[in-house]
């Protein structure tokens, strides 16, 4: 789990945070608790610092950027973790959203192909005290087999279809949350897996980066919309 009780000088500012979530019908009890456990000042530059609990997105470097809170949210309510799940995450990008992560399960695994986020990303978990999740530098796309298989899976880039790898390494009854991209909109995707079912759940359109990798978008053509 996640680290204990925060002592800087943000707490009114993650209140006020807080506070939008809920007028956006973020009403889950522990996903708000996470947002106010969460150092999301510790995860952007520190350019950017007193804009960190605006519900807004931010750059965090390397053509990406921390994702907006409600967005996050919104992936966090549909995974509904009971605090007892090992995770994987396909794109660790700021780190923030592992580290809401960890306050939701038990253990968390991260995969980011950008070695500079990830190094960023481990930095800015030890120094808001999480312990529970690890970082890993490779293709997200292909999932991470050998933690596998996993209670739940959270992609923070869009696919161009449901990767083979990364349903494959969930666990009967087992959840993905995944943007697809379909035609010219993207759609998020709930996928629950039932013994050799897997049955898919729209949650509105969204708008991130593409997923790069072998079982994702080509990696020739980056971009620079949200990441995690």
């Amino acid at each position: 789990m996640g680290s204990g009780r925060l002592t800087d000088s943000y707490g009114g500012y993650r209140a006020r945070l807080i506070e939008d979530l809920r007028a956006k019908g973020i009403d889950d009890i522990a996903v708000l608790h996470a947002f106010g456990s969460t150092p999301r000042h510790l995860f952007v530059p520190e350019a950017f610092r007193h804009r960190a609990y605006d519900d807004i997105a931010l750059p965090i470097g390397n053509g990406q950027t921390i994702s907006q809170p409600s967005t996050q949210a919104r992936y966090l309510v549909a995974l509904r973790l009971n605090g007892h799940e090992k995770v994987l995450e396909v794109g660790t990008g700021s780190g923030y959203q592992a580290a809401l992560l960890s306050h939701l399960a038990a253990s968390v695994i991260s995969v980011e192909r950008v070695p500079e986020l990830a190094s960023a990303a481990r930095r800015a978990l030890a120094a808001a005290g999480v312990s529970s999740v690890t970082v890993i530098t490779g293709d997200g796309s292909l999932g991470w087999s050998a933690e596998g298989p996993y209670d739940a899976i959270l992609v923070g880039a869009a696919s161009p279809s449901v990767p083979e790898p990364l349903t494959r390494q969930l666990h009967d009854g087992g959840r993905l949350i995944i943007p697809v991209q379909r035609s010219t909109v993207q759609e998020l995707l709930l996928v629950r897996r039932e013994g050799d079912r897997l049955l898919e759940e729209s949650l509105g359109t969204v708008h991130f980066v593409p997923l790069l990798g072998r079982c994702g978008f080509d990696p020739a053509t980056p971009t620079t919309e949200n990441s995690s």
